[in-house]
């Protein structure tokens, strides 16, 4: 392990690059291989609704109901873990085992089918788990390892690495599904593509491993040296109360934290289901153009991001982050309004092209905005995880409302347009952050 000062390039750059291993999971599991796969699982055997849980319920909404529930588990047990992390000092401890975690049921997806729904869904359920339970330590890092006037550049530069690794990653798993003789896989034309897909699950879980290496060797192990005792279980109970009390006088932080809530509440649950809703909503010709039509659309958005987490980075350093967010949350609530019509592949690619514009930007501006507006504290996984416990229950709720309206009026149209009431929310609650306050620090 090295020891490098805070601010350091190459711990910056370190710190980043966790972006590139674990970016293939939200790319080629969350966005566009699995929700392929789920999809033509359904389509072979000929239905849209399964009997599981004890009910009837259309595939859709199955995913939803339990990528919520996930989201829910992550909710709970992230303060308290980042709390006895931070009081122990050994958060690069708890970020690998998350990683770990969801690395190992990215390859335990390779046996996802319906005949075994339950063992399927769990390896799913744990894949988000820890691709996001590694987040809550991977977030807080960020104003430990970057001061302030380097935490707007060095978030977009995660982001921006990261889609550019996975999108390496996609491009070889869309050559692998589209021509898999080329790989020496066998089977008929659709038996050969969905081994290939099974195939990709393998390959995130080995990248993820792999290159999260890099990250852990430079690293801190943490602020602190106490070791744990039974008191320490309880300290994240602690943590939280502690930080609960200082946004109750910090009224600016309060307020962001309110708005994120609810704007990333909707940014989340449109990036997780829009490949879904692609698959069911859009009139492709065959299923071939509709594979390829969607992965295409994927790729587009991870292209397109890239430019706009950087656009957003030199328009924050302009105009605010304030200002670029209420920006950005206009654009979404448009782009909600304007799926609904959405029939057409051409319709798609280009609603496509204007998502990958404005999403890298709102995540990574999200993040180095709280950052900056954090207090002086060596405390940061707790305040951290305050702010990833808000984006997961905000998720939970966006993914259930989604399955929802999804399950009772059987399109996904309806879902996307009401989630562009949460933007407009989001609007409002932002225009009462003081502005000034974040172009200060």
């Amino acid at each position: 392990m090295a020891n490098l000062e805070k601010g350091n390039s190459k711990l910056l750059n370190a710190w980043a690059f966790y972006d590139w291993a674990n970016s293939v999971y939200s790319l080629v599991i969350a966005s566009a291989i699995f929700p392929i796969f789920y999809g033509a699982l359904f389509k072979i055997r000929g239905v849209s609704y399964i009997d599981v849980f004890g009910t009837t319920l259309k595939s859709t909404a199955l995913i939803s109901f339990v990528t919520a529930a996930a989201f829910l588990l992550v909710a709970f047990i992230s303060p308290l873990l980042s709390g006895i992390a931070d009081y122990v000092g050994n958060k690069k401890n708890f970020m690998k085992f998350f990683c770990y975690l969801g690395a190992l049921s990215c390859i335990a997806m390779y046996w996802f089918s319906l005949e075994h729904i339950y063992y399927s869904l769990i390896a799913y359920f744990f894949g988000l788990v820890g691709f996001w339970g590694s987040l809550v330590f991977y977030n807080s890092y960020l104003p430990d390892i970057a001061f302030p006037d380097q935490q707007d550049k060095i978030s977009a530069k995660g982001f921006s690495i990261g889609y550019i690794g996975s999108v390496l990653l996609l491009i070889v798993n869309l050559a692998m599904v589209m021509k898999p003789e080329f790989f020496g896989i066998t089977g008929t034309s659709g038996e050969a593509s969905m081994k290939a897909m099974r195939y990709s699950f393998v390959m995130v879980g080995i990248w993820w491993i792999s290159f999260s290496q890099y990250t852990y060797y430079y690293l801190p192990k943490g602020n602190k040296g106490h070791k744990v005792t039974k008191a320490v279980v309880f300290n994240g109970f602690h943590e939280l109360k502690k930080v609960w009390y200082l946004l109750e006088h910090n009224v600016q932080l309060k307020r962001f934290l309110g708005s994120f809530f609810v704007y990333g509440m909707a940014v989340q649950t449109v990036m997780i289901i829009a490949v879904y809703f692609g698959e069911q909503e859009i009139s492709w010709k065959s299923d071939s153009e509709k594979t390829t039509g969607l992965i295409i659309s994927i790729l587009v958005i991870q292209l397109v991001a890239i430019l706009g987490a950087n656009l957003t980075s030199k328009a924050s350093e302009k105009f605010g982050n304030i200002t670029t967010l209420i920006f950005l949350n206009c654009i979404w609530a448009v782009l909600c309004v304007v799926a609904f019509f959405v029939t057409s592949p051409i319709e798609f690619y280009m609603t496509a092209g204007f998502v990958g514009l404005v999403m890298g930007g709102i995540q990574a501006l999200s993040r180095s905005t709280y950052s900056k507006m954090l207090p002086e504290t060596d405390d940061t996984a707790s305040f951290f995880s305050f702010y990833d416990v808000s984006e997961k229950i905000g998720i939970v709720i966006g993914m259930c409302l989604y399955g929802i309206i999804d399950q009772v009026t059987g399109s996904p149209r309806y879902s996307i347009v009401f989630l562009g009431l949460f933007f407009v929310t989001g609007i409002f609650l932002l225009s009462r952050v003081k502005r000034k306050i974040i172009i200060a620090l």
